[in-house]
């Protein structure tokens, strides 16, 4: 994603109260004073800077820096990895590579909940929402806008597999619910959602007051020729939106890397050695011998 795109995807972050635009990579703490922030936070692995100092040496030495466990099998470059791995003919999907696992409490960390109230409008939308990216979260707020509940039904592997071919998608199902539950605009997640929008989704998990889509997808149809939202339409409760940004997907963000390519696959040999050196760094800072 280019810059202004990844501003906005952790603007949509629940978590996120500002973001700092244009920051540093080493972080100062000119920087941390000039947003007020009391501490700098990172996970228990040491980044670097292209001489091979801590990217986080002033806030370690003035007290100001935190830490907490890096969440194992998810990185940028590991779905860097995984993009280079596709090819053009349908295959296994490669998210079947992750290690990524997911718990309950895991789950539970990403949940918000709240009662519903009789007062709510409860909209339903679904899809695959692979490398979750600006194109989905501007999607979730125009379809959040039109009632006060979001549920987002996220499709199982192999389902994704069968409607977009190739080698899709690149994170498993988990992963991508946790994509989306961590965005502000969405209230619950159906994890493994049917492709067909069934009684029991509109009934059973909430009473759904409208199905929304983004405008022009709402004639798909699944492998077998049958409408997913033949239900919603005949309950009157489906719903097309122009969404902003709607001609940014997953395939976009695909070509990025594929045009490039070799830049990727050399960058990541980079990487790959560079997480070598901090791993040992990181080794002997625990050790008290840097």
């Amino acid at each position: 994603m280019n810059e202004t795109e990844r501003y906005a995807a952790v603007a949509a972050c629940k978590w996120v109260d500002e973001v700092a635009e244009d920051a540093p990579y080493e972080t100062s703490l000119e920087t941390m004073d000039r947003y007020n922030c009391e501490f700098c936070v990172h996970g228990d692995d040491i980044t670097t800077m292209a001489d091979g100092s801590d990217c986080y040496s002033f806030a370690k030495k003035a007290g100001r820096y935190k830490e907490f466990k890096r969440t194992q099998g998810v990185s940028t470059t590991e779905l860097v990895g995984r993009m280079l791995k596709m090819t053009v003919e349908k295959s296994k999907p490669v998210s079947s590579v992750s290690q990524f696992l997911t718990t309950a409490t895991r789950l539970a960390h990403f949940t918000t909940p709240r009662d519903l109230t009789p007062t709510d409008v409860i909209i339903y939308v679904h899809g695959a929402f692979d490398l979750f990216h600006v194109g989905h979260i501007e999607f979730l707020k125009a379809a959040k806008a039109l009632g006060t509940y979001l549920i987002v039904g996220v499709h199982d592997d192999e389902s994704v597999n069968n409607y977009m071919g190739s080698s899709f998608p690149i994170m498993n199902v988990h992963e991508r619910a946790l994509s989306v539950l961590q965005c502000r605009w969405v209230d619950d997640v159906v994890i493994g959602a049917p492709l067909v929008i069934s009684d029991e989704v509109l009934t059973k998990v909430a009473k759904v007051d409208r199905v929304v889509c983004q405008m022009g997808r709402g004639n798909e149809t699944e492998l077998d020729g049958v409408d997913s939202y033949k239900l919603a339409k005949e309950r009157g409760i489906f719903v097309e939106i122009d969404a902003p940004l709607s001609n940014m997907t997953t395939q976009t963000v695909m070509d990025r890397i594929m045009v490039n390519r070799a830049m990727y696959e050399a960058r990541q040999a980079k990487k790959l050695g560079k997480a070598v050196v901090e791993e040992e760094l990181l080794k002997q800072e625990k050790a008290g011998t840097i």
